[in-house]
């Protein structure tokens, strides 16, 4: 069966661990691998802006030797002009893999349906899996393995979440879910209730107790209308110095970016000694390298 990466919950824990793996192997030896995708193109397809999947990603395959083609949906009339059977029929022909980013899971979930070229979700509106994947990585740089770790998450119940929420289930680790209990997607309500590892804290301080790392992200993501009420109602979800005081003393902060400065979390946090988020998109380049050589490699 032709091998995708489309979330999280596609994988078992020693799967996902080959991948960590093989990451920090890269990021030892990166001359190792100079040659390892010669001769492989990889397509991308952004429906929606990037900046660091699309470097990551770009940067990491031509590390590797291999080529890169950034695809415009519109040019190419994307789901208009022909079939998207038909597309990707066409595009498995000159193209070794495809990373997809746009606002439509379902979709993506459809192309690798249709099993014409390796398909790598590069972040959709359900999901963002290379993105966690990464931060499991920088976490276990900074704090040793992630089963031994709490982490948690404060702010928005979004597609970030979700894959962080499917990583916790299967690494088993402690994740604590501090948001808005409004916000939780009621398909999550019951996994969160009956998990032995994902727990809801209505209480902030509670929440932030005895956590090694504190996750958070942008209040109202790419593609979701702006909503003031939504602000209002997260302030105090606010990553402070006060709030990071509450956690670990040696907790690391985390943001896997674009942060809205001063909104979702302070300059003095975001700029502190606690704050990894540029060892966090540094690392999205040998997690992403790691992806490619599993679905590309001829020796999987």
């Amino acid at each position: 069966m032709m091998n995708h990466f489309i979330d999280i919950s596609n994988f078992k824990k020693n799967e996902l661990r080959k991948f960590l793996i093989t990451a920090k192997k890269i990021k030892k030896n990166p001359k190792k691998y100079l040659n390892s995708l010669n001769g492989k193109f990889l397509g991308m397809l952004f429906e929606k802006q990037s900046l660091r999947t699309r470097l990551s990603f770009s940067v990491g395959m031509q590390k590797m030797g291999g080529s890169v083609i950034e695809i415009d949906a519109n040019q190419i009339g994307f789901g208009k002009r022909e079939s998207t059977k038909d597309i990707l029929s066409v595009m498995s022909k000159y193209l070794d893999c495809l990373m997809v980013r746009n606002d439509n899971h379902s979709h993506l979930t459809e192309l690798s349906n249709l099993n014409t070229i390796p398909i790598i979700n590069g972040l959709t509106d359900y999901s963002h899996p290379c993105q966690i994947l990464s931060d499991i990585f920088t976490v276990e740089e900074r704090k040793g393995r992630i089963e031994k770790n709490i982490i948690a998450w404060i702010g928005d119940f979004n597609n970030v979440l979700i894959s962080l929420i499917q990583a916790a289930e299967i690494f088993e680790f402690q994740l604590n879910i501090i948001v808005p209990k409004t916000f939780i997607k009621k398909n999550f309500i019951n996994l969160i209730k009956n998990s032995k590892y994902c727990t809801f804290y209505s209480d902030i301080k509670l929440g932030l107790a005895n956590v090694n790392c504190v996750m958070t992200d942008v209040w109202v993501s790419m593609g979701e209308k702006k909503s003031l009420k939504k602000k209002q109602i997260l302030k105090d979800y606010q990553v402070t110095d006060h709030l990071m005081d509450l956690a670990n003393k040696d907790a690391i902060f985390m943001h896997c970016l674009p942060a809205h400065r001063n909104e979702e979390v302070v300059d003095s946090v975001i700029d502190s000694k606690k704050s990894v988020i540029f060892q966090q998109a540094h690392n999205r380049i040998f997690v992403q390298q790691s992806i490619l050589l599993k679905l590309l490699s001829d020796d999987k």
